[in-house]
């Protein structure tokens, strides 16, 4: 399979990445708003303390969030770092 970015698609492969990037933040935005009015005020016994039930999935989405947005720094200090290579080559 053949990938459909790149300069000969026609598509920025960094456009497409920052889209899909902006893409997956909204929707794991949606995803905690619909915990928020999902889940009710329970609370839960964790780790000795009581925590409101519906922070645990919130937290679930927030690691989500924060794993995104690192293989996304990742992302552009490979490229930059690639580039640089190019560039000395």
């Amino acid at each position: 399979m053949q990938s459909s970015e790149g300069p000969e698609s026609g598509i920025d492969p960094v456009r497409s990445r920052d889209r899909k990037y902006r893409i997956a933040l909204a929707l794991f935005g949606i995803l905690a708003v619909g915990i928020w009015f999902t889940f009710g005020e329970a609370t839960v016994f964790v780790l000795g303390r009581q925590v409101q039930l519906r922070l645990i999935p919130l937290f679930v989405v927030a690691t989500f969030v924060f794993r995104t947005y690192m293989a996304r720094e990742a992302d552009k200090i490979r490229r930059k770092s690639a580039g640089e290579w190019q560039g000395k080559l």
